[in-house]
C-alpha cells in the first residue's frame, strides 16, 4: 500500500488534511520551543552554570563555587558516574528527568537530599578522586555507599558534612547569592505588557 493511499484513507478530505497539518505544526513548534526554552543542549555539557537553569539550585551552586571543590571539580564530577560515557549520560538523563518532573509539579522539598542512587554515585566519585587518601593514608577506600547504608561504616559526608556545599541543604540558606542565572526567554514585548499591568 502506498503512503498516499494510506493518508487518503486516514484523512479522507481536504479539511481533515489541513487540520492534521496544522496540528502537526503546533506539536512540532511546541516541542521545538520546549527544547529551546529548557536549554536542553546545555545539559550535555559539564558546565556548572547549567545547574542554575533551575533556580532552586542557586544555593548549591553558590556554596560549591566558594568551596575548594569549586576550583577543581564541576558538579558532574561529583554527581554523575565517571566510569563510562554510557552510564554517565544514562544517569544524567534519568536523574535530570526526575528533577524536572519534581520541579514541574512543585514537589521539591525545602531541604534537598540525594536519593540512594545519587548518594551511591557521589560516594563512588569521592573515592575515585581521593583514591590515594582512601587507600594509602586512612584506608577507607574499600567502603562503598551500600556498606555505609547497612551500618558497616560511614559515608564520606558523615564526617565531611560541609564539603563542598558548606552544610547547605536548604533552599533558603543563601537568599542573596550571586549566581549566573540564564537570560529570560520572555520576549521584550510580553515583558512590557506584563510590567504595564503592575
Amino acid at each position: 500500500m502506498k503512503i498516499a493511499t494510506l493518508i487518503n484513507q486516514i484523512l479522507p478530505n481536504r479539511r481533515w488534511k489541513l487540520t492534521a497539518i496544522i496540528m502537526l505544526g503546533v506539536l512540532f513548534g511546541l516541542g521545538f520551543y520546549t527544547v529551546y526554552a529548557s536549554r536542553a543542549a546545555s545539559y550535555l555539557s559539564d558546565e556548572p552554570a547549567t545547574c542554575v537553569n533551575c533556580h532552586i539550585m542557586a544555593p548549591f551552586y553558590a556554596t560549591w563555587n566558594h568551596s575548594s571543590h569549586g576550583r577543581n571539580a564541576t558538579c558532574n564530577d561529583c554527581h554523575v558516574p565517571q566510569d563510562n560515557v554510557f552510564r554517565k549520560y544514562y544517569f544524567k538523563g534519568k536523574d535530570g528527568m526526575r528533577h524536572a518532573s519534581i520541579f514541574a509539579i512543585r514537589g521539591e522539598a525545602q531541604v534537598i537530599q540525594a536519593i540512594d542512587e545519587s548518594a551511591n554515585v557521589i560516594m563512588e566519585n569521592c573515592i575515585r578522586c581521593h583514591t590515594q587518601l582512601n587507600t594509602e593514608l586512612v584506608k577507607t577506600g574499600r567502603m562503598n555507599y551500600e556498606m555505609a547504608k547497612a551500618g558497616e561504616g560511614k559515608a564520606c559526608w558523615d564526617c565531611h558534612r560541609d564539603i563542598p556545599h558548606g552544610g547547605t541543604n536548604s533552599l533558603s540558606s543563601t537568599p542573596n547569592a550571586l549566581v549566573p542565572y540564564p537570560k529570560s526567554d520572555t520576549p521584550d514585548w510580553l515583558k512590557k505588557i506584563l510590567n504595564d499591568k503592575k
